[in-house]
């Protein structure tokens, strides 16, 4: 529910907060270090992180164990209503001019300081709800029946890896694998020669549940603790070959990259829609992913992009090349709550830092693509860029970045920041 913190006419004296991506109604959580300094939590406001330790004092005496790790899974542990206690603190703090004086010395410029992975990730869970790019994926294999039968019943995912998840801006460097072109007859061993990006978003698990002890569709959002944006890069001649029977392996587990700030779903309050109805003819979701509130909150209204940059643009001074611009909530055909009621309809146990991806988030215009693999029809029409290159798949020097935000009338507008992967050739 909206509370005092969404209130659109809140200021922050900080003033590079206004316009940003990080407004006083975001106050997103990340960990971060600075120099030689330890990692630690911080929050984002505007051009500069809060330094959390630094603050202390100002913050709930019972809080600040949690909020001086270098993780996050502690806090994101407490739950739902200890995250909006800690945004009203925070949202107090940062708006209030009595509070200057005593904050001001512990904002670090972002510019100045490294992000990373905010949680320590037990379980990476990717999902395929975006119902666009898995239409378009299954013409390219099945152009009369490009949806398997299950996939308007059940949330379709697999379980990736989590050791090979970080935070924006590490190299992607391109992955090794086998390889089999359709006109050959044995596969060799190689770089990927088609590799792409996956525009995504992430789920942050907070609240857990017990192994054996499913989460309820009525309590499934107040399990989800934050969002980012997610690149699940992705080999396509490694998938190819590999995926059957058993799913993406070497084609995926590589390099996952994400957006270092906890996006929390207050936050997102504002933001919240009603679930798109679904095509007619198309089955209701069984009961145990049915809920009344979902379905009038669950939408997300969130804006999507991706970029490109060659290395032959970045040195005409080109600007990036938009490959995509869409929206989350048209792309998906199951909800955040319904992800995580499938994932742990079993008995599974979600733990706190858990990360779970949504999957590729496509539109059904060929502007809101959100991967190469559909922008280029597999490679049978070619991206051309401003310089006269043209892309079917990501080559070495190439730079994918990610962007997402909320605006609508009467609230303020908030971002994500970015997710950036620049790619490096094999040594």
């Amino acid at each position: 529910m909206i509370d005092a913190s969404n209130d659109p006419a809140l200021v922050s004296w900080c003033e590079s907060a206004q316009g940003s991506d990080f407004p006083i109604q975001n106050l997103p959580l990340g960990i971060f270090s600075a120099g030689e300094r330890r990692r630690r939590p911080g929050v984002a406001i505007g051009d500069f992180v809060v330094d959390l330790s630094a603050i202390a004092n100002l913050l709930d005496e019972d809080w600040r164990e949690d909020l001086s790790q270098p993780v996050l899974n502690a806090w994101l542990a407490r739950g739902a209503d200890a995250q909006r206690q800690f945004r009203e603190r925070l949202s107090e703090i940062l708006g209030d001019e009595r509070f200057r004086d005593d904050v001001e010395p512990s904002l670090v410029a972002q510019s100045e300081v490294r992000m990373h992975v905010p949680c320590l990730i037990g379980d990476y869970t990717d999902f395929y709800v975006g119902i666009h790019h898995a239409t378009n994926v299954g013409k390219q294999f099945r152009p009369d029946n490009p949806l398997l039968p299950n996939y308007k019943y059940v949330p379709i995912g697999y379980h990736g890896r989590a050791s090979s998840v970080r935070a924006s801006g590490e190299p992607v460097i391109r992955p090794l694998g086998q390889r089999k072109p359709a006109d050959a007859e044995v596969p060799d061993h190689g770089p990927s020669r088609r590799l792409d990006y996956e525009l995504e978003l992430g789920l942050w698990v907070g609240r857990g549940n017990e192994l054996g002890s499913p989460i309820p569709m009525a309590e499934a959002s107040d399990h989800i603790a934050g969002y980012c944006l997610l690149n699940d890069w992705s080999a396509r001649d490694l998938q190819a070959w590999e995926y059957q029977p058993l799913g993406p392996f070497l084609a995926k587990n590589f390099l996952t990259t994400i957006s270092p700030w906890v996006v929390s779903p207050q936050a997102l309050a504002p933001f919240r829609n009603a679930v798109p109805e679904r095509p007619v003819g198309d089955p209701p979701p069984l009961p145990y992913l049915t809920d009344e509130t979902d379905q009038r909150e669950g939408g997300l209204g969130v804006q999507l992009e991706a970029m490109l940059t060659t290395e032959a643009m970045r040195v005409a001074g080109l600007p990036p090349h938009v490959l995509s611009r869409g929206s989350a909530e048209a792309a998906m055909y199951w909800t955040a709550a319904q992800i995580i009621a499938h994932h742990s309809s079993n008995g599974c146990n979600l733990q706190p830092g858990d990360l779970i991806g949504t999957g590729t988030l496509s539109t059904e215009s060929d502007t809101g693509l959100g991967s190469l693999l559909e922008i280029s029809r597999g490679g049978k029409q070619p991206l051309e860029l401003a310089t006269g290159e043209t892309r079917s798949f990501l080559e070495d020097g190439d730079e994918v970045t990610l962007r997402a935000w909320c605006e609508k009338d009467g609230a303020v507008r908030i971002g994500f920041g970015e997710c950036v992967g620049r790619v490096a050739p094999r040594a």
